[in-house]
């Protein structure tokens, strides 16, 4: 071909200050698209081989080498894909078809082009432009009689092409990295970046330092590949060793015998694996495989719990693979990473549009080739068909976990504790997430043994109710939607007192006074210690009317107190009431008097439940950087019950005008305080003199 000299066809005066600004925030990624670029050209050819339309070489061995050379300050890349005629450089590389910076801009800021600009010279080949003061290319096609390319450009809008000595087919493309960007021609930097970005691309990649010593490796000459450079031959003699036989003479004993082994030049090895556990059939893929794959790609050396294997190909192409770590207790400090690819190609980590955002606790790979990138492929196109395929993870997640609660009780059981805040948050998150859920929810009671929110909810129900409940059903269910309704409009409106009362612990230690109350009754409480369990309960209490939580310390229930009336301790409550208020100097606090079916338990506070969960709440807004408003102004209401079958109180009611009775009634409040509560450092340090005080009553 002749000499050429022309200009790339933009109407700009320069497009790459776009390209460097706008188009990639990370100006490594030019080593991604470069590379990505080689893979694409080298499945076209594999295909085009498949189709009939070429026939590779016997021998043919897809390859993608990258060169660094820090003296020279040159970066090369080659690959033996399909190349490109001079009509096809003049199409690829020399038409950039935009009309200017701004119609740049517009046609691809929303959308991305029918091909993705994924495996097309283009812009994918200019981001070499981010980080070389001139490129060129050197390129031969497959096509038979095509005469190799040369191509060169220093970055402006200019570019020179000519016939090129290139005599294999493929492309080698050459940057000459401007000084900002030598980084990228150390060896090691390279090798981070590849790892970083094309760490499961299709085609083996390798990397080579330019002039570097020559390595080497010994093999036995059985193990010897056609392509191996052999250097020499290594010959190691037999060794003998003078050893007494049974006889007790002496001989010459072989120990080992001669070997040969052959010096070759080292084999290279790729950088990548081309083959992913992800891609491969659930069914073909061992234990140890994903405990292996977890540690090489997340360096994470603690075991997974479990994965979920995604394996989808309609209606849109996704696999994947979800681990589920063990994790912290505390949810705040939980950090996971789903690394997203498109066609093994690395795009970004943790990307909210395509990962439901609770989901983002986990750690794992999702490769979508069909995800809508925009023209960068470093971020996703408002698309609806985004949002199906965080639907379709979100439900293979609430699936697997379903399925395990069925089948797997045990595991469940045992991952629970790890896995519990991010199922809870996947509930507060996503409804039909929490809809899938709800009866796979566990409880961990006070004997440490888990419920399901069904069997919590069935638990002390009589038969009957059961039954009038599965007729109701059955009658609406053939009544169908009309008599459903009117049904609804003639059932008496449910009153909050009827709602069955779930109650809970936050502190198995702290409030262990009023679980040994329940325990000595016979009645149970689930445990629910984590900070996501106020908002969760929360929710399930919005969701559902037939049940409410209560914490343990809320009230005393009646089945913890004998059976009496008003009139019976209305003296005494008035009595005692006016000391305790008098000797406390608290108006506010609310006395209740009761007859305690534990006679060893003089006093207990309780905390009303919704003034609690507010106080809660306030709590958590004030340490999210909300602060600036008095806590004291949402404290919970709080109500001393005092035990009149309790032989303290009752001294206290018979000795109103004794001298130690304002000591008592302070000791008294404080106790129950601290079975609720620490007390603060000013109430303690009294408590603790108080408490001297009245042991030095008992020696006089």
């Amino acid at each position: 071909m002749s000499n050429k000299h022309g200009s790339l066809s933009i109407s700009s005066d320069n497009i790459f200050p776009i390209i460097k600004k706008w188009m990639y925030s990370d100006h490594d990624i030019f080593y991604r698209e470069l590379i990505s670029n080689g893979c694409d050209a080298i499945t076209k050819l594999k295909k085009l081989d498949m189709m009939g339309e070429y026939q590779l070489p016997a021998d043919y061995k897809p390859e993608i080498h990258v060169t660094v050379n820090p003296n020279e300050k040159t970066l090369i890349f080659t690959d033996n894909g399909l190349g490109m005629t001079a009509d096809e450089v003049e199409e690829y590389i020399n038409q950039i078809a935009f009309s200017g910076a701004t119609d740049f801009l517009e046609k691809y800021k929303d959308k991305a082009s029918e091909d993705q600009i994924i495996g097309h010279f283009g812009l994918g080949f200019y981001s070499a432009f981010m980080v070389a003061d001139e490129v060129h290319i050197d390129t031969l096609s497959y096509k038979e009689g095509a005469a190799p390319v040369h191509w060169e450009c220093d970055g402006g809008t200019e570019y020179d092409m000519s016939t090129g000595e290139k005599d294999s087919i493929g492309t080698t493309i050459t940057l000459f990295l401007n000084e900002d960007a030598l980084e990228f021609a150390n060896e090691y930097r390279a090798r981070e970046v590849i790892e970083k970005y094309c760490s499961f691309m299709p085609t083996p990649i390798y990397l080579t330092k330019a002039d570097a010593e020559p390595e080497y490796e010994t093999i036995a000459p059985e193990d010897k590949l056609d392509t191996d450079t052999v250097i020499e031959t290594i010959v190691e003699e037999a060794k003998t060793e003078e050893k007494e036989n049974e006889n007790g003479e002496k001989e010459i004993v072989e120990v080992s015998p001669r070997t040969e082994k052959l010096k070759i030049l080292k084999r290279p090895v790729p950088l990548n694996d081309t083959n992913p556990l992800w891609t491969k059939n659930p069914a073909d893929c061992t234990e140890e495989e994903y405990k292996e794959f977890y540690r090489k790609v997340f360096m994470d050396y603690k075991e997974p719990l479990f994965w979920i294997h995604l394996n989808m190909d309609y209606p849109f192409n996704l696999k994947g693979i979800l681990y589920f770590p063990k994790i912290n207790t505390e949810y705040d400090s939980i950090e996971g990473t789903i690394k997203l690819y498109n066609n093994q190609v690395f795009i970004a980590d943790n990307i909210k549009e395509v990962i439901p955002e609770f989901l983002m606790l986990l750690k794992g790979v999702i490769d979508c080739p069909d995800l809508p990138l925009n023209v960068s492929r470093s971020a996703l196109q408002n698309d609806g068909f985004v949002k199906k395929i965080a639907d379709y993870i979100s439900k293979k997640v609430a699936d697997k976990l379903a399925g395990m609660c069925k089948t797997e009780k045990e595991s469940y059981e045992k991952y629970w504790d790890d896995i519990s805040p991010f199922i809870k948050f996947g509930c507060l998150k996503d409804t039909k997430f929490c809809d899938k859920m709800n009866d796979y929810i566990l409880f961990k009671n006070l004997e440490n043994k888990y419920i399901t929110l069904p069997e919590l909810l069935k638990a002390d129900e009589p038969a009957e109710n059961e039954t009038t409940e599965t007729e109701e059903t059955k009658a609406e269910t053939s009544a169908g939607e009309a008599s459903e309704a009117a049904d609804d409009s003639e059932r008496e409106e449910e009153k909050p007192e009827d709602k069955k009362t779930i109650y809970y612990v936050t502190d198995v230690i702290q409030q262990g006074q009023y679980i040994n109350m329940f325990k000595e009754q016979g009645m149970d409480a689930v445990i629910l210690d984590h900070n996501i369990d106020t908002s969760f309960i929360s929710q399930l209490e919005q969701r559902n009317d037939k049940f409410k939580f209560m914490r343990i310390d809320a009230d005393v229930t009646e089945s913890l107190k004998e059976e009496t009336s008003e009139e019976e301790l209305k003296e005494s409550t008035d009595t005692l009431t006016e000391l305790f208020k008098k000797n406390l100097n608290n108006d506010k606090l609310t006395i209740k008097v009761e007859k305690l079916k534990n006679s060893d338990i003089a006093s207990v506070i309780t905390l009303s439940e919704e003034g609690r969960r507010m106080q809660d709440m306030m709590k958590m807004y004030a340490m999210n950087g909300m602060g600036g408003m008095d806590m004291s102004m949402f404290a919970a209401d709080q109500t001393l019950t005092l035990n009149a079958n309790n032989e303290l109180v009752q001294y206290i009611l018979n000795n109103k005008d004794s001298e130690h009775v304002p000591m008592f009634c302070q000791q008294l409040y404080d106790l129950a305080v601290l079975s609720n509560q620490p007390l603060s450092v000013d109430a303690m340090s009294k408590f603790i003199a108080r408490s001297n005080q009245i042991m030095m009553l008992l020696t006089k």
